[in-house]
């Protein structure tokens, strides 16, 4: 083994020993293969590529709106409108967000059929056909194909973000479903940062090579396409909707690394039995429901948050507001590219600490942060020409924006959505948070730039100030912690706020027995109480019964 090969080695190994100290993985070196491979290769098709999605257009920026010039004059012999050329571009980069929108339309239907691995599978179609259309545009001297590539690769990041989420909470143990949700946004951080580095002027970012930066979507999703079909489906999907207890067993010994889940079955049964009149919902239905009233609230403010909380707008105008701030040009890539990294490596960090810290806080620590930095960030803004040392200042609260949204709001709002509705719900959650995410996501890059010049100039970021301030305010009075809570009772801690009725007396109450290890690793007995149908007042006086 070469000294170099040894060095690796020793990091991942290092790596991975941070790991399982900060989140209780599972010890068996088979399951935490599993369930780590299972985590990183089901974002790396997926939300990896959302993020590189995001990013990689706007190295080319240049060269693709001059093959748009020289396709134009081919054909009509005239150079492009300057008008024309501009609303191609915006095309371009907008209809994203739209492909997004009918990606989350339609991700209910197609989990409903091939279930949530198959989904993710499936989706893999989408990028390698959006990879050939864009890298083969300039080659067939076709704008359009570009233009569809982008709306087909939003239809796959639409459908991503949905069922990555749905897969990822449903194949975790509750002690650490919030650690493997993270992977979500690790990857989209990941994603963002890898188009920045290929789209630097040594590497891809160049005139004769920029649709090679497209090509590049079709690996990750190849290398998904390798290994996820050897991985486990989600065991509650296969127990609660396909019904196969024998293939939801055997995937939960794969995934917890134990012959005995007889636990983990009896908790998936028991939420069966409380849903069995229940199949599965549709949006209409669950817009109608007050069962799920606040919960879908909740999802709805928080996914609109996510996006308009104005990080989209740090994206898509970066170099515009360090160019401003006064930065040489040629050093912009670079600068950009910091801005990736600190966006990848604060959301590891809150990988590792969501386990320990909650998600409750760290979405409002985000937020409340965000506000902060954004207010910041307009008055060195405004004050930028008065003072020549203020653009660093700015280039500061920029960092500092990113690394906020990534400790909690950047990732934990999927994390939520797979959470806060059982089993029944969950596609039907999907879809409307999929939806809110896209048209937010939609609203930010059309209307940001006409707040800016034509409205607010410099104060443009303290719209997204007010946004952060009540989205934290809604979150700190209404959001349950859910760390380490079964699905069954997440739902409970929103029965007295959905103000559901009980059903009358003499109902019975389900006990479950259950094994809870302790810090010293011995196991206490002791009784959880999973309420399917209550006696009257017992929402009001929940009781542990103890040993």
């Amino acid at each position: 083994m070469s000294g170099f090969q040894q060095v690796i080695q020793k990091m991942y190994l290092a790596a991975l020993y941070c790991v399982k100290k900060s989140v209780h993985l599972p010890h068996t070196g088979s399951a935490l293969s599993c369930l780590l491979s299972a985590a990183f290769f089901g974002a790396l098709g997926s939300s990896f590529l959302y993020g590189y999605n995001l990013s990689v257009v706007n190295a080319p920026a240049l060269y693709i709106k001059a093959f748009y010039n020289k396709t134009w004059v081919e054909r009509y012999g005239n150079p492009i409108p300057a008008e024309t050329a501009t609303m191609l571009w915006s095309i371009t980069v907008s209809i994203f967000a739209i492909g997004g929108l009918f990606g989350a339309l339609s991700v209910s239907f197609i989990i409903k059929v091939v279930g949530r691995r198959g989904t993710l599978l499936l989706n893999n179609i989408f990028a390698v056909i959006a990879a050939l259309l864009l890298s083969l545009g300039e080659i067939s001297k076709s704008f359009e194909m570009l233009i569809i590539g982008r709306i087909v690769m939003g239809v796959n990041s639409g459908v991503a973000l949905s069922a990555l989420p749905m897969y990822l909470g449903e194949i975790s143990p509750r002690h650490i479903r919030g650690f493997i949700g993270q992977f979500n946004s690790i990857l989209i951080c990941l994603g963002v940062f890898t188009g920045q580095v290929l789209g630097l002027p040594e590497l891809l970012g160049q005139e004769s090579r920029w649709n090679f930066l497209f090509s590049f979507l079709a690996v990750p999703a190849i290398l998904q396409l390798c290994v996820l079909p050897f991985l486990p489906e989600s065991p509650r999907y296969l127990l609660m909707e396909k019904r196969d207890e024998k293939a939801a067993e055997k995937a939960f010994q794969r995934f917890l690394g134990k012959k005995d889940v007889s636990q983990e079955l009896e908790e998936v049964h028991a939420e069966a039995r409380a849903q069995d009149n229940l199949h599965t919902v549709s949006v209409l239905q669950m817009l109608r429901s007050p069962a799920v009233r606040w919960q879908l609230i909740t999802i709805i403010v928080t996914m609109a948050c996510y996006q308009l909380c104005g990080l989209n707008a740090i994206w898509y105008y970066t170099n515009g507001i360090l160019r401003e701030a006064g930065f040489a040009e040629n050093i912009l890539p670079y600068i950009t590219l910091s801005t990736g990294a600190v966006e990848t490596l604060a959301a590891i960090i809150s990988g590792l600490v969501i386990e320990r810290i909650g998600r409750k806080p760290l979405l409002i620590f985000g937020f409340s942060s965000m506000a902060v930095f954004f207010s910041l960030l307009t008055v060195f803004l405004y004050f930028q020409n008065s003072v020549a040392w203020l653009p660093y200042l700015s280039y500061v609260c920029i960092l500092a924006v990113i690394a906020a949204f990534c400790s909690g709001p950047g990732g934990i709002p999927f994390v939520l959505t797979g959470e806060l509705f059982e089993q029944p719900y969950r596609p039907a959650a999907f879809m409307i948070a999929g939806t809110v995410n896209w048209l937010s996501n939609f609203a930010v890059g059309l209307l940001f730039p006409f707040i800016q010049v034509s409205f607010l100039q410099s104060f443009a970021f303290l719209v997204f100030v007010v946004v952060c301030i009540l989205g934290s305010t809604y979150l700190c009075v209404v959001l349950p912690e859910t760390k380490n809570k079964t699905f069954m009772d997440i739902s409970l801690s929103f029965a007295r706020i959905n103000k559901m009725p009980c059903p009358p007396p003499g109902h019975e109450i389900e006990l479950t027995l259950s094994i809870t290890p302790d810090k010293n690793g011995k196991t206490d007995m002791c009784l959880t109480i999973y309420i399917s149908q209550c006696i009257q007042g017992l929402y009001e006086n929940k009781f542990p019964i103890l040993f």
